[in-house]
């Protein structure tokens, strides 16, 4: 009775699996269809996204798809036993990686494009990284040495080059790889809807210049660092560093070079059209460097620097027969308006600034001999027959080693800072008087900029003491942005001017330290 018993309890246990087994038939079966559905949706919609992106990037393939959710792996595995800021910047990246897919469909499609705006793929998938914070930008900066975060950079990423946005707080907001070193970075014009000049983020770009001689240069957005295009410089021609928007942002002028009879070249660039090239202007000189334009909007500046340099190289060929000038070009047909020279053939005119009333700063960069002591900072303004210099204490230029790396003036306190990286200095002068100020010891300094009123007036650690005072903001090579401030103007006409120079204690500093190296140029927004 047992053994029957235990007979049908394997039977039933037998039919229970037997039952179990049909019930799983439709399920394995309901799984896998919807699994091909889910796999045929996702090829479509690939497939389609793939279409619509071949028309833009000639290069694409289908292999960066895999290669995209393979680097993401990646940067899930190494969030996940990471540090909570790993995790914080994968979650930025998402947030990033949708702003993208939404720009693609944005960005005009144009299968006519010349090939000198082509946006290559591999710029944009192995040539750039962007992360970032959800903050305001205020100032965008090259970086010479950016740190890497091994979990966001494919294996192919061997420089450390870049570019960054930076908060009020003086805090890094986006950081976005480069494939060679850059140097200016001109941020585009933001006007209201009564044409009027506004300071604010939305759909303006920054252009970011490689460092001379460079055959490219990339348009970013300026409020997430993303690489918008990649533009190529035209055949026999490299760009020299330096550009500048038209008052209305509508046009972008370039400094370049003729590689095969070394004469300055102007390039004029349709911001609306994808930065295609449609004309260029001669610059009436060798080595342009620095162009800025004249608050009349209509007047290109450029700081012709007198040096011939080749093709694929910074080798200056031409020292001693040097010829450089100041030279303003009506910017609509490239007429030459008036052309200067300054009092010695060496003095390389390189780096520009604009006061508001049409005066022009003047950053020199002398290549004579070491023992020669000359005017490194000059202005100029339309209708001048020459340049007129500030004063140096003793006369003793040689405090900057022959070398300005950048000039930004405060047109409201009429204030101009100038560095010297070589110098090791930072410097103000008072543009009433002409005179010194100060100077402020800054190893490896380069990028000055204006510490504008509304910055220091949304701080509210700062606004009490700011508001009233003037203030530049510095970058240097030791991953500094310090702020320079002017104490006490008053004192420039006292008695007391001599010792306030000796104590430093007119101008106040306070820094904040990033472990990168900011380079030549930063720009304010």
């Amino acid at each position: 009775m047992a053994i029957i018993k235990a007979s049908q309890k394997v039977s039933v246990n037998k039919n229970h699996r037997q039952s179990d087994a049909l019930k799983a038939k439709p399920f394995s079966h309901e799984l896998l269809t919807t699994s091909l559905l889910t796999a045929l949706g996702t090829a479509t919609f690939v497939g389609i996204h793939h279409r619509y992106r071949k028309q833009r990037l000639a290069d694409a393939r289908l292999q960066d798809y895999v290669s995209g959710i393979y680097a993401q792996l990646n940067a899930v595995q190494s969030a996940a036993t990471g540090s909570k800021s790993t995790l914080r910047r994968l979650r930025y990246a998402c947030k990033q990686a949708a702003s993208t897919w939404q720009q693609a469909y944005r960005l005009p499609m144009d299968d006519n494009q010349p090939s000198s705006c082509d946006l290559s793929a591999n710029d944009f998938r192995s040539m750039h990284t962007t992360t970032m914070l959800t903050r305001p930008v205020y100032w965008v900066s090259g970086v010479a040495s950016m740190p890497k975060d091994i979990s966001l950079l494919s294996e192919s990423d061997e420089n450390d080059f870049g570019v960054v946005g930076i908060d009020a707080d003086r805090q890094i907001v986006w950081q976005t790889t480069m494939p060679e070193r850059v140097h200016d970075i001109v941020v585009q014009p933001a006007f209201d809807s009564q044409n009027t000049f506004v300071n604010h983020n939305q759909n303006r770009d920054v252009v970011v210049m490689g460092r001379r001689p460079s055959e490219k240069f990339w348009v970013l957005d300026t409020a997430t660092g993303q690489v918008k295009f990649v533009i190529h410089a035209a055949n026999n021609r490299h760009f020299y560093g330096h550009a500048c928007y038209s008052s209305d942002g509508s046009k972008l002028y370039v400094t370049e070079n003729d590689t095969l009879i070394l004469d300055g070249k102007i390039g004029v660039y349709d911001v609306k059209n994808g930065y295609q090239k449609i004309a260029e202007f001669e610059s009436y000189g060798i080595g342009p460097h620095e162009l800025i334009m004249h608050p009349d909007g209509k007047t290109l500046v450029i700081a012709n620097g007198g040096i011939k340099t080749e093709r694929a190289s910074r080798e200056e060929l031409n020292l001693d027969t040097m010829y450089p000038s100041l030279v303003y070009l009506n910017r609509h047909n490239g007429d030459l308006l008036e052309q200067i020279m300054p009092e010695h053939n060496q003095m390389s005119v390189r780096h520009l600034a604009m006061h508001d009333d049409g005066t022009v700063m003047i950053g020199i960069q002398f290549q004579g001999e070491k023992h020669i002591n000359v005017p490194l900072v000059l202005t100029h303004k339309r209708g001048d027959i020459d340049f007129k210099p500030l004063m140096m204490p003793n006369n003793q230029w040689q405090r900057f080693h022959q070398y300005i790396a950048s000039v930004a003036v405060d047109s409201k306190r009429n204030l101009l800072c100038v560095t010297t990286p070589m110098g090791g200095c930072a410097a103000i002068f008072d543009l009433t008087t002409r005179a010194l100020i100060n100077s402020i010891s800054l190893p490896d300094c380069a990028g000055a900029s204006v510490y504008s009123r509304n910055i220091c007036s949304g701080n509210d650690v700062v606004k009490t003491n700011i508001e009233q005072q003037s203030c530049f903001i510095v970058s240097d090579g030791q991953g500094q942005l310090t702020r320079l401030t002017v104490n006490d103007l008053t004192i420039l006409d006292s008695e007391l001017k001599t010792d306030a120079i000796a104590k430093n204690d007119n101008i106040g500093t306070d820094n904040r330290r990033h472990t990168m190296s900011f380079d030549n140029h930063l720009q304010a927004l």
